[in-house]
């Protein structure tokens, strides 16, 4: 499957795409006995899929032998062993991409000339994605997080890598110059050659920061350079080699608490607006203000789901099986939020309870 989500990815997955861009998006599961329905499913909808490719007569018999093809392979990547909430399949003329995301979704297949990314934008929104350096005298490493996840970034230079052997140590020991592993100047070269590579990474892809190792080594990295404000310090050594586990478990602590205290601002932030009145609560009041570009703020509870149809302009409660129905209108308003250049926070069930459980604070 792909890897982790990124603004960068995403933006990608917007572009158009030479008819037809083929959607899948089915709910999976984590668990005995639902998941196992899921092969099912998914077969069931790659039929439909297929179906749809081949009674289309917009596509052409080259167009349709390639597309099919593609969805050969997307499926034959599809790891349903280690499913999540949701399974995300984007197929089009010479390429396909496949996603496990942490959040439920409707099950759909849709043919366009784009990817249908609300699904991801949300889920992207929903993890809360942030960085993780864990740092040793002898390699700097950077993880990819999220509250479910954690695995290991190999690019923009990472991870840093050198030996600590000194071919002259024995000299320098014998008459007593040989330095401390911090406090080498080599050392020192090397942990600022991280911090270069780590605020190339943050200039592209902005996210909270938790910096892992032991005391000494994150004052030596900090003395290279000022780190991001929102950077929270991790002092357990012996995590620049990983695994993945334990590196999450490490910050898993610090991230809950970071969460918690982010809640906690998210709803005096909602209440100080509806103070001014410049607050919108409840699914239609929110998609008329983010349809308008005025939501600054956007908080949406973690697995608020809700089916509705469009009135006159306006949502109104609906059942699955009315024409018409929308079953990912919360999804549609974080993606048209982000587009807006909104903050997006999700916050725990029920947290937003007197608020219709998503809720925003205005432009004006």
């Amino acid at each position: 499957m792909n890897p982790a989500l990124s603004s960068d990815v995403l933006a990608k997955l917007r572009q158009p795409r030479p008819y037809p861009a083929v959607s899948l998006v089915m709910p999976t599961h984590r668990r005995e006995p639902d998941n196992a329905q899921d092969p099912v499913r998914l077969r069931n909808l790659v039929a439909a899929a297929e179906k749809a490719v081949q009674d289309d007569p917009a596509v052409t018999r080259e167009r349709r032998a390639d597309v099919l093809d593609q969805l050969r392979r997307a499926v034959a990547e599809v790891d349903l062993a280690h499913a999540e909430d949701g399974l995300v399949i984007f197929v089009a003329p010479g390429e396909h991409h496949v996603w496990s995301v942490a959040r439920s979704v409707p099950e759909r297949v849709v043919l366009a000339d784009t990817f249908l990314t609300r699904n991801l934008v949300a889920a992207q929104a929903a993890e809360q994605p942030s960085w993780a350096l864990a740092v040793a005298a002898d390699r700097v490493s950077l993880w990819s997080g999220s509250p479910e996840r954690l695995t290991e970034h190999t690019g923009d230079g990472f991870p840093l890598t050198r030996s600590l052997e000194d071919p002259d140590a024995e000299r320098k020991e014998r008459v007593g110059d040989l330095p401390g592993t911090f406090q080498d100047e080599a050392t020192r070269q090397f942990l600022r050659e991280a911090h270069t590579a780590l605020r190339a990474v943050l200039a592209s892809e902005p996210r909270p920061l938790y910096v892992i190792g032991e005391p000494v080594a994150l004052a030596l990295l900090e003395e290279t350079g000022p780190l991001p404000q929102d950077t929270t310090p991790v002092h357990r050594g012996g995590l620049a080699n990983g695994p993945a586990a334990a590196v999450h478990e490490a910050v898993e602590p610090a991230r809950a608490a970071r969460e918690a205290a982010g809640s906690t601002t998210v709803v005096a932030e909602l209440g100080a607006a509806r103070g001014r009145r410049e607050f919108a609560g409840g699914l239609d009041e929110v998609w008329q203000a983010v349809k308008e570009g005025r939501i600054r703020l956007l908080a949406v509870e973690d697995h608020y789901r809700t089916v509705v149809g469009d009135e006159g302009g306006h949502l109104e409660p609906a059942e699955p099986s009315e024409a018409g129905a929308r079953d990912d209108m919360v999804d549609e308003i974080v993606e048209r939020a982000l587009g807006t250049g909104a903050e997006v926070r999700f916050v725990r069930d029920d947290t937003l309870l007197d608020m219709d459980r998503i809720a925003g604070v205005l432009r004006y």
